[in-house]
């Protein structure tokens, strides 16, 4: 299985998980599986209808409690706090923000990251659609 696209977004409600969805979807058309955790998001009747209007696409979840499936955003997660949040702390929401964009930026456009060989992400993500 190859991992085209993690997107880390910023808001947590149904609605606007939805409309990542539909906007995925029209950039890179529909995918033969979804998956997420068991958030209230994912678990509700307006997830599942949205879900459902692509019955090429299987929806697929986390098991309760298994961090283990959602490693990379938990490792993300980590990395974002003790290399950003915890050593700079911002002013302001905007502020903090603004600081996290950039550090999202430079994650996926210019660091490389050692479990994809010393690679840039979004190069390989580039090279990886090239070849699909």
């Amino acid at each position: 299985m190859i991992y085209f696209h993690k997107s880390i977004i910023s808001q947590y409600d149904t609605i606007h998980r939805i409309e990542v969805l539909k906007k995925a979807i029209s950039r890179h058309g529909v995918p033969e599986i979804i998956n997420s955790d068991q958030g209230c998001q994912f678990t509700s009747k307006e997830w599942a209808d949205a879900c459902s209007q692509h019955s090429e696409m299987k929806v697929s979840m986390d098991g309760r409690g298994r961090a283990k499936d959602n490693i990379w955003i938990e490792r993300f997660c980590k990395t974002i706090k003790y290399e950003y949040i915890y050593i700079q702390p911002e002013e302001n929401g905007a502020d903090l923000f603004f600081g996290i964009k950039r550090f999202i930026d430079d994650y996926n456009y210019h660091r490389r990251h050692q479990g994809i060989n010393r690679t840039v992400p979004s190069k390989l993500y580039i090279r990886q659609a090239a070849w699909s």
